[in-house]
């Protein structure tokens, strides 16, 4: 039905339903779809040429706005947490708490670094970060077709935005919650905006514009996208659901997680550096790509 989901790197648990749930996506066009993503090595590539790409934190973890020191400190919190944010033997409560931990004392070390707001533009452009290949039809896509997109990061949101923006994609119907610098008068960074978003809390209670998905009301098809099983609850703010259709990218540790994207996810992207697959769905329900 879609060529795209015949690619090798494409996996289901149930092909059929997948097929039932883009059908009636399709009936009910491009006036009823929604699109919620996670950003961080989901709408941007994983890796590149057998190196990885930086996440919106590693972008300013590697620059030069961060001394040699504080690079050191947060590469060993990398080292702590990240293995227990993807260990698969830990539950999602257990790991909530750690998750935090890190975030925050990642924050705060960068608040000592005396970074500048008008820095973020330059050290994006040269951190080598890239969208998924294809972003260009998403992006512009989902655009023409007045598709809503809502992005759901942990990451930091002005390096999101800027990301997005050098790419020449930033649209008027992207709408973006994340963790935003709070710079003072002299544009120095002295903290991060609101409740702190993290893998585990993606969900209606970090949420600070709920009117949000309450204006999208009769948008009752929704494609979520992500690469951890904690961007599985971006969609619960919706108010209104009909079909709901969860696109999961597995980027590390294939053989072990594996099984568990293909009982959570409705189609599993192995290793796919592309936005072939969810570029082929939105074109076969009727945007404009």
């Amino acid at each position: 039905m879609i060529a795209e989901l015949e690619k090798k790197t494409v996996s289901m648990k149930d092909a059929g339903r997948v097929k039932e749930i883009i059908m009636s996506m399709q009936r009910g066009g491009e006036k009823k779809l929604q699109v919620i993503s996670d950003f961080d090595m989901t709408l941007t590539r994983f890796g590149h040429n057998g190196k990885r790409c930086p996440t919106c934190h590693n972008i300013v973890d590697n620059s030069q706005l961060v001394s040699a020191d504080c690079k050191k400190k947060l590469k060993d919190l990398c080292n702590t947490y990240y293995p227990i944010e993807i260990d698969h033997t830990r539950s999602i409560d257990e790991k909530y708490p750690l998750m935090v931990e890190w975030w925050t004392k990642a924050h705060d070390l960068l608040c000592q670094q005396n970074i500048r707001k008008d820095m973020i533009a330059p050290i994006v452009k040269d951190s080598g970060a890239m969208l998924r290949e294809g972003y260009e039809v998403f992006f512009n896509g989902l655009h023409q077709s007045n598709i809503p997109l809502f992005i759901f990061s942990a990451g930091i949101g002005d390096i999101l935005e800027e990301i997005i923006r050098q790419a020449g994609v930033f649209h008027d119907n992207v709408n973006v919650v994340s963790n935003y610098m709070d710079f003072d008068e002299k544009g120095m960074l002295i903290g991060f905006k609101g409740e702190l978003i993290h893998t585990y809390n993606k969900n209606n209670s970090v949420l600070r514009d709920k009117e949000y998905f309450k204006q999208l009301d009769n948008r009752t098809n929704i494609i979520v996208l992500g690469d951890t099983l904690g961007d599985l609850t971006m969609a619960d703010g919706v108010t209104n659901v009909e079909n709901i259709l969860k696109i999961g990218f597995l980027n590390d540790k294939v053989e072990e997680q594996r099984q568990m994207f293909l009982d959570a996810y409705d189609i599993v992207l192995e290793k796919d550096e592309t936005l072939d697959a969810v570029n082929g769905i939105l074109k076969n329900i009727g945007a404009k790509n």
